[in-house]
This record gives structure tokens, C-alpha cells and sequence, in this order.
């Protein structure tokens, strides 16, 4: 579809808390959509910590090339016994290897996941050699799985949804989709799948940041739905979600994975164990936003502000209770 921005929200997440009882069944389904990869990340693991960059993308089956539209870095923290969940603004502005500066999400185009992974660890310093891109349909047919989602929609916001939902719903292939119905009110409601993809896309009601915001309150509804969910319902779910990811995770990488996940949550719920984050840090003193170099619009950020994004992935330090956000004599910003 002639620009079509496709948000993805990356399901892939919820691979932590699916029953061990039915983990054989998904790894059945994931066998044909794993595929190798040669890059290693260069930056030493931290014991407890294992981070997943999650990617959704713009680009449609016919393209070979296509920029990542959604980042997002899971990481499973067995030290604290915590999920996080990090977005890095698709905008900012950033020194990619052998190209010149340009926005973060254009690594993927020009050098796939590796120059990516790459970019990310010479700006940010977080090692990363493990991904799972996720097509935006998954989201709509995971949803219509779980019977919708309950997200808490502003007034501000009702008009932007309601603008994507006939195009999500045109998409939209799910039988259980019946006819097109807007967002007639604000408040806690449920969603449909049309409806919560319109509602992650959002943009022009506010910003980008909260673009993000929004795509983390997603997997969030989501991954709560999925803990209350019939084991019954499971096998339909994994076939829903299988068929638009790629992954270079192995069998016994999403296994270990499995149980890291089942060993945080134990015992709690998903409200007590979820983290989130964002960087650029978009406080208008460690980033700026304009047009800069032939990028277009971008995030210009404080490069000694990297602190804070590893702090909060490796250290569990939230990110607004830094330290070095209260210091601003150091500040370094990457035009």
C-alpha cells in the first residue's frame, strides 16, 4: 500500500510467558521461520542480563531493502528479576559504519540486521547479536486471538485512531474482523486487532516519543491478556504469531529463554516485573530535535547520555532517578 507506514509491535515478547508444557509445540512452529547469523556482538556479557533487539519494519514481501520503523530492546534481567523493555527513537541521529550520519532506523537498510547491531553498540554500548523482526499483521491476528485488549484511550488520540482504522481494517484479513467500528469514546476499553494496530500508529496527536510509549502500553496489554489466557487457547496463538517472524534465535536459545522468562515471574504478575524505557533522553537539554545534515527531521542527542540507557539495561538504575541527569555541565551534543 503507496505509504503505508507499518508499525509493528513485536509480539515476540510473549515468548517468555508461554507455558514450559507447551514450549515443544513452538519450537516445532518456529523451526522454519530461524535463520543464521554470522555477527557477534563485541561488548562482553553481563552475566544475568540477556538483551533482544526486536524490529518491525516498513518494508513490504516484494522489497529487499526496507528501514526498521520499530526498535525495541527486550531484555531479560535474572539479576533483579525483571522485563524491560527500551525503545530507541527510529529518529535519531547517529554515526553508521561506513555511510555518513543519518537516522538510526536507515542501519537496517543499508547493512541489515549486523550493521545495525553494529550502530547500536558504537553509540549506545549495548551489546547485541540476537533479534526477532516481526511483520505488523501478527499484531492484529494475536489480538483477535486473545478476544482484544484493554488500553486506556485519550481524547486527544480518538481522531488520529480513528484516521488509520479504515486502512488497518482494509489490511486487516482476520475473519473475526466483522464490520468497521471507530473509537467512539476516551477511556478503558477493549480493542479490537484493526483498532489497537491504529492506535499503536498514532503520531501527529502528539510526538514520536509517545509513539513509542504507545507501542510499549501494546505489548504490555498484550502480555497480560496472554497470562490469563487458556492453555487451551495457546496452540492457536502460536500459530497466529509464527508465521511473520524471522529470528536468529536458536531451539535452545528460545528454550533457555523460556525458562529465564518463567524465573522472573514467578510468583508475580507482569505489572511488577515490567520496565520501561526510551532513548534519546527528550528533556530538550540532553537531545534536541531538528533538521540536521540530509536527514531530514532527527533526535540530536547528548552522547555522554549513553550512561543512562546502559545504567537502566545493565544496572537496573530507572532512568529518570540518574545521576548524570542532574549534572548538566557535561553535556555533548552529536550535531
Amino acid at each position: 500500500m503507496p505509504g503505508y507506514k507499518k508499525i509493528i509491535i513485536c509480539i515476540i515478547s510473549l515468548i517468555v510467558i508461554i507455558p514450559v508444557s507447551v514450549y515443544g509445540y513452538l519450537q516445532y512452529k518456529l523451526k522454519d521461520v530461524t535463520v543464521s547469523s554470522t555477527y557477534k556482538s563485541k561488548i562482553k556479557e553481563v552475566d544475568g542480563i540477556t538483551n533482544i533487539l526486536l524490529l518491525g519494519t516498513d518494508g513490504r514481501k516484494d522489497e529487499t531493502a526496507f528501514r526498521t520503523d520499530s526498535m525495541i530492546i527486550l531484555t531479560l534481567d535474572n539479576n533483579n528479576k525483571n522485563i524491560k523493555l527500551t525503545s530507541l527513537a527510529r529518529d535519531t541521529y547517529v554515526n553508521i559504519p561506513g555511510r555518513d550520519k543519518g537516522k538510526l532506523n536507515t542501519a537496517y537498510f543499508w547493512g541489515k540486521e549486523s550493521l545495525l547491531f553494529e550502530t547500536i553498540e558504537n553509540e549506545f554500548g549495548i551489546g547485541l547479536d540476537k533479534y526477532v523482526i516481526v511483520d505488523f499483521t501478527s499484531l492484529m491476528d494475536i489480538i483477535y486471538a486473545l478476544d482484544g485488549v484493554e488500553l486506556d484511550v485519550k481524547e486527544s488520540e480518538i481522531k488520529e485512531i480513528n484516521k488509520f482504522i479504515p486502512e488497518c481494517y482494509k489490511f486487516c484479513k482476520n475473519p473475526n474482523k466483522g464490520e468497521m467500528k471507530l473509537i467512539e469514546s476516551s477511556g478503558k476499553q477493549t480493542l479490537n486487532g484493526y483498532q489497537a494496530l491504529s492506535y499503536s500508529r498514532i503520531r501527529k496527536a502528539d510526538s514520536a516519543i509517545l509513539r513509542d510509549g504507545r507501542q510499549r502500553k501494546v505489548i504490555n496489554a498484550v502480555m497480560k491478556k496472554y497470562q490469563d489466557v487458556s492453555f487451551t487457547k495457546y496452540p492457536q496463538l502460536i500459530d497466529a504469531l509464527t508465521p511473520y517472524i524471522k529470528t536468529n534465535l536458536t531451539s535452545n536459545e528460545i528454550a533457555s529463554l523460556a525458562l529465564t522468562g518463567h524465573n522472573i515471574l514467578a510468583g508475580k504478575s507482569l505489572k511488577e516485573t515490567l520496565r520501561e524505557g526510551e532513548f534519546p533522553i527528550t528533556d530538550e537539554i540532553h537531545s534536541k530535535g531538528g533538521i540536521y545534515g540530509h536527514s531530514g527531521w532527527v533526535w540530536v542527542y547528548d552522547t555522554n547520555s549513553t550512561c543512562v540507557l546502559r545504567d537502566f539495561i545493565y544496572k537496573n538504575i530507572e532512568m529518570k532517578d540518574n545521576e548524570y541527569l542532574l549534572n548538566n555541565d557535561n553535556i555533548s551534543l552529536n550535531y
